[in-house]
């Protein structure tokens, strides 16, 4: 039976680059981004993603996230696949742990989660995972 992690995470790192201009003020643009986690899940992360910007002012995204430090009493690391679109104003992502990339006490890994970011630098998550 899987377990559910919750909790916040800040935005503490956001270098983006445009890497192709389209019609209007549509991009594709990549991004380094970088989280701490609190809550259930103590750690920091650090995502690449490549995103697409539509003229409309909404945006999809895909990329892949480390993550490093605690989930429940166990440590080590892992990788999330995320894939998001952003529309009135929030971020909403959805995560897959990605098989075989755990470390250390978390090895053995699974789950599926999500995030939510509104304006500002903080969200929230949810990962419910088995070990």
């Amino acid at each position: 039976m899987a377990t559910r992690a919750e909790g916040k995470f800040e935005v503490t790192g956001w270098d983006e680059e445009t890497y192709e201009e389209l019609a209007g003020d549509a991009k594709l643009s990549k991004a380094r981004i970088e989280q701490e986690f609190h809550g259930d899940i103590e750690a920091t992360g650090v995502w690449e993603s490549v995103m697409c910007y539509c003229e409309d002012g909404t945006a999809s995204y895909t990329g892949i996230e480390r993550v490093v430090g605690k989930l429940g009493d166990r440590s080590g690391s892992f990788v999330l696949l995320a894939n998001g679109e952003f529309s009135d104003g929030e971020a909403k992502t959805t995560w897959e742990v990605i098989p075989g990339s755990a470390t250390d006490d978390l090895k053995g890994l699974t789950g599926k989660g999500t995030s939510v970011a509104p304006p500002g630098s903080t969200g929230t998550f949810t990962l419910d995972y088995d070990v």
